[in-house]
């Protein structure tokens, strides 16, 4: 496919290494973007991701990143503009592990490092990435969670965080539009990769709570990382031009 994106500038997956993540670069790359990845510490998947866009045909950059590091995030965005000529797109895919506890019982320093790790971590990205989304007239695209929408029981970890990722996306929407920036958003359902694999790997979910997910859509199934990261691709791109501050939800029709 051809035309969807600018000719110059590349496209930043934050959390790129991730099961979702990944699969989002190799389909930013199969649509026409050269993509830089950051991981937080997995690098070998880093690489992994890396590998899958360059057999798309585009170039990877793969960068080891704390986005809670205000210093460190902008010397990122700034190198990658220039070794890239730009950026015309920034695709926030990250996010901490999300161990599901009831909210009575999350310590209120483990819910401050959420909020920081994730939302202060979105706002830091976008902070220094918007001068270069301006001049490429780019775009944001922020993943959510379809719990914001119809709140499931212990997830609070991920559901408030991701609320204020998703206030952050409607505000660079509002703000941003006059210089041609657009910004939206996916929510996410239960994907059947990432942090619901690591969840099982630690015992909070298993089998039946997969199994029980997939019956509580009306599509009677759970999410793969294809079907967000053509939500994402599409929402990106030209194909969405005239789409700003919107959410898909990826989700099954669990919200509904």
């Amino acid at each position: 496919m051809s035309g969807l994106y600018p000719a110059e500038g590349a496209a930043i997956v934050i959390g790129g290494s991730g099961g979702v993540g990944a699969e989002i670069c190799r389909v930013l790359a199969r649509d026409g973007c050269d993509v830089a990845l950051t991981y937080h510490s997995n690098q070998a998947k880093a690489e992994a991701a890396a590998e899958s866009v360059r057999a798309e045909g585009r170039k990877a950059s793969t960068h080891k990143l704390n986005i809670e590091d205000v210093e460190a995030t902008r010397a990122f965005i700034d190198g990658v503009a220039e070794a890239n000529g730009g950026i015309h797109t920034v695709v926030y895919a990250a996010g901490p592990l999300v161990p599901l506890i009831h909210l009575s019982k999350i310590e209120p320093e483990q819910m401050r490092k959420h909020l920081m790790q994730d939302a202060f971590g979105f706002f830091n990205v976008v902070h220094y990435a918007i001068p270069h989304l301006r001049k490429a007239r780019g775009s944001v695209v922020a993943c959510q969670s379809s719990a914001q929408y119809r709140f499931a029981a212990a997830d609070g970890l991920s559901v408030v965080p991701k609320s204020a990722v998703h206030a952050l996306m409607k505000g660079i929407a509002k703000e941003e539009g006059r210089y041609g920036i657009r910004s939206n958003g996916v929510a996410l359902g239960i994907i059947e990769t990432g942090q619901h694999t690591e969840l099982s790997k630690l015992g909070y979910i298993d089998d039946k709570y997969m199994q029980a997910a997939a019956m509580n859509t009306p599509l009677r199934r759970n999410g793969k990382a294809i079907d967000i990261a053509e939500a994402v691709s599409f929402l990106a791109s030209s194909r969405a031009g005239f789409i700003s501050g919107e959410v898909i939800n990826v989700d099954g029709g669990y919200h509904v």
